[in-house]
């Protein structure tokens, strides 16, 4: 239990509010649930069961009693919290807002993807995500407080992996562990200097009292924003690259920035407006163009590098960290980090495509030639890559995978810990049910008193 509900606070986090208006207007408000101060509401478990519904998953009553059960326990968990005066930051939680949303923009293919299926910007879905986030964080931190003390020996891995049964072993994909070496193609002087003229040229256009919104339309290669008249909505300082936040955080009420570079190009911005600790801007955006010669600079100087590791003339780790332009992996001998798992391994799925693409003929040991990638910020880079390992796919053993079989040990320990602690908790908590929820087959039976 503890197994599922600690996976559904990563599942939910996309899909906690409604798609549409259409939604909101079928489901009638009301409190269906008290755990101690905590209220859970007729909308939060109808949402989500129409999420469910929406993604083809099982639908059934039953299911709404799980997820009504998952409310109950992180409810319980955020009591707890509250009373031990377990806490968390807003940078915390807009750092882990980030990273769930690359994550999800990396599964739907594109940050105007994750737009659209939302109907609204990115910073206003992070900006509804934040009570959503915090209250999981929290959640999180009160049970890894509750399970503090768990503690696994060998024997206790042993005796595990004996007591499952044969036909229940899990069958463990072919993982991958890569190390990359990037070149960012440079842009040329004349290419830089040609982008920020014509970006001068707008400001000029501002200043003399065109509109800033009709220019960003007209303009801007930020087509999620351009829409909206460059508008980004009310953010904190954290929501941005470091250069944008000190130039728009210093800017006066409607005052227009001079020009800004950041690695997505070149920005004018203009401050809408400030509430508390929050600003609301618009911008115009120009992204210096590519050519083909920066290109090709970049894949001729990866080739002459990829040229002295396969002389042995240097290592592919000193390598990268001595010719890498990528700050992620550079330091670390380019190793790359699964951002699923946050560990080094990777199945097949898990890869982007162009890399899976170079990995496809390589053996272990090998390095890739150079090949085109896309950017976050949807400029060109080159790579290489080397297959540093593979596992290939196989029923879990104790000798290709204890460390697995000694997570899934420490897992199931924790599980149990905090099975016992729901079932000492409820009955020191006030908990109150609306009579709809109080058929359901709870898992804890304790939620019904």
């Amino acid at each position: 239990m503890y197994k599922t509900f600690s996976s559904i606070f990563i599942t939910i986090i996309l899909f906690t509010y409604n798609q549409s208006k259409g939604q909101e207007s079928r489901i009638i408000d009301k409190v269906v649930a008290v755990v101690g101060n905590q209220v859970i509401l007729k909308s939060e478990v109808e949402e989500q069961f129409l999420q469910y519904q929406a993604r083809g998953l099982s639908s059934s009553e039953n299911q709404k009693c799980e997820i009504f059960e998952q409310l109950l326990f992180q409810k319980l968990l955020v009591v707890q919290a509250k009373i031990d005066s377990i806490e968390v930051s807003e940078k915390q939680v807009s750092a882990e807002i980030d990273g769930r949303l690359n994550t999800f923009i990396e599964q739907i293919g594109s940050k105007e993807k994750l737009e659209e299926y939302f109907g609204k910007s990115l910073l206003e879905i992070k900006e509804d995500f934040k009570p959503i986030v915090e209250e999981q964080i929290i959640s999180q931190k009160m049970q890894a407080e509750i399970t503090k003390d768990v503690k696994i020996t060998p024997s206790d891995v042993k005796k595990f992996f004996q007591e499952i049964p044969i036909d229940s072993l899990p069958l463990i994909d072919a993982q991958f562990e890569i190390a990359q070496i990037v070149k960012k193609p440079k842009i040329s002087e004349e290419e830089q200097k040609s982008t920020k003229d014509r970006l001068n040229a707008l400001r000029d256009r501002i200043v003399n009292g065109e509109s800033f919104k009709t220019l960003a339309v007209l303009y801007s290669d930020d087509k999620s924003s351009a829409k909206n008249g460059g508008e980004l909505g009310y953010v904190n300082k954290s929501d941005f690259v470091t250069e944008f936040s000190n130039a728009a955080f210093d800017l006066e009420e409607n005052e227009l920035s001079e020009i800004v570079e950041t690695e997505f190009g070149f920005h004018i911005i203009q401050l809408i407006g400030r509430k508390g600790d929050k600003i609301n801007v618009r911008h115009i955006l120009l992204v210096p163009n590519m050519s083909s010669v920066d290109k090709y600079k970049a894949k001729t100087e990866l080739d002459s590098i990829t040229r002295l590791i396969r002389l042995d003339s240097l290592k592919f780790e000193e390598a990268a960290i001595k010719f890498s332009d990528d700050e992620d992996t550079r330091n670390n001998g380019g190793l790359l980090i699964n951002p699923y798992t946050r560990t080094s391994k990777f199945k097949i799925k898990e890869i982007e495509p162009s890399t899976n693409y170079a990995l496809r003929d390589l053996k272990v040991g090998q390095i890739s030639p150079p090949f085109e990638s896309s950017t976050r910020s949807a400029s060109s880079e080159f790579k290489i890559i080397y297959l540093k390992s593979k596992s290939e796919s196989h029923t879990v053993n104790m000798k290709d995978d204890y460390q697995l079989i000694q997570d899934m040990a420490e897992a199931d320990k924790k599980e149990k810990k905090i099975a016992e602690w729901v079932k000492e908790t409820q009955k020191e908590t006030y908990i109150k049910l609306e009579d709809d929820y109080k058929n359901c087959e709870f898992n804890f039976p304790g939620w019904i008193k």
